[in-house]
């Protein structure tokens, strides 16, 4: 139903950045230090003068990647009902689901294995709090309020213990992890690079919405599949927490992002379905490279069948 891209073919549109690779490689870094917290300086200019550069980039990338999946969401239904059963529809018939990596790393991976895998994830991690928190501006008060409500659980609905992120830290120091974007693979970079663009351009606000719609309705299977491997590698319940809480939480939060989010945008203007069905469709082909790409790493020795990364 859904055809895969190659992301690699999408170009890199600058002599700066030859390939994929070097793209994300390049906004990653950009992106870890544009969105941290600064002082301000005498640099503004200079800064504001790469960011603009940068911009660019971002920007053609995502421009090619918008019309590559253009014909895949061209026929979306613009009325509620019917957009969001396409939507749902996304969690059995979307690009990586119920990928084979899943099973394998509950099931056979070993615990270096694993540790690879979730250093990947860790250093493509784009920080869900953030990105919905982007996406949230001048939203219609219904949608808006959604993601509030989802924001508000990810801070551990005000309570240091229980937010999200700093859980999957956790994990990360109990097996003893070093994630860093040089040491990644660049399809979990564009993969963070693109949510981060998404959530941060407002002319992508649709996109983001439907991207994080999309990370809500279809990671469930994957996580608990995740905590499944770690609990059959004797790692222990607080290594395992994020990957637990999120089998379960986020059930409940697609179901309230379709119905108090997706449901309120398009019956607004329905043109805008076609926009949040790019970037769930966008966020789930990014996946499925993540899937192949760690797929053709960690089964290279250890399967009888090789797969080649995109």
């Amino acid at each position: 139903m859904f055809p895969g891209t190659r992301l690699a073919r999408l170009g890199a549109f600058n002599p700066e950045f030859p390939d994929a690779e070097a793209l994300h490689l390049g906004l990653a870094h950009w992106n870890h230090e544009r969105l941290a917290p600064q002082l301000a300086g005498p640099n503004w200019l200079a800064d504001l003068n790469r960011d603009t550069r940068m911009l660019r980039l971002e920007g053609a990338f995502v421009e090619a990647f918008r019309a590559h999946v253009a014909p895949l969401v061209e026929d979306v239904p613009e009325d509620p009902d019917g957009f969001i059963a396409w939507f749902e529809a996304l969690k059995d018939s979307g690009p990586g689901q119920y990928d084979p990596l899943f099973d394998w790393l509950a099931s056979e991976a070993s615990l270096d294995q694993m540790k690879w895998f979730l250093t990947q994830e860790a250093a493509g991690e784009a920080g869900f709090d953030d990105l919905v928190a982007y996406t949230q501006v001048k939203l219609p008060v219904r949608p808006k309020l959604e993601l509030a409500r989802n924001y508000w659980d990810e801070m551990g609905r005000g309570n240091e213990g229980g937010m999200h992120g700093p859980m999957l830290d956790r994990t990360i120091q109990l097996l003893g992890l070093t994630p860093s974007i040089d040491g990644t693979a660049w399809q979990s970079l564009a993969l963070a690079n693109t949510m981060t663009a998404l959530a941060t351009t407002r002319r992508y606000v649709y996109q983001s919405v439907g991207a994080l719609g999309a990370v809500e309705l279809t990671a469930p299977t994957r996580v608990a599949m995740v905590a499944e491997g770690l609990k059959r590698l004797g790692v222990e319940p607080a290594g395992r927490k994020y990957f637990q809480l999120h089998a379960q939480l986020d059930v409940e939060h697609s179901r309230a992002w379709n119905a108090e989010a997706l449901i309120p945008l398009v019956s607004e203007n329905p043109a805008c379905a076609r926009h949040i069905a790019e970037g769930a469709i966008m966020r789930l082909i990014l996946g499925e490279q993540c899937f192949e790409s760690y797929r053709a790493h960690l089964w290279a020795h250890h399967h009888p069948v090789v797969y080649a990364a995109e």
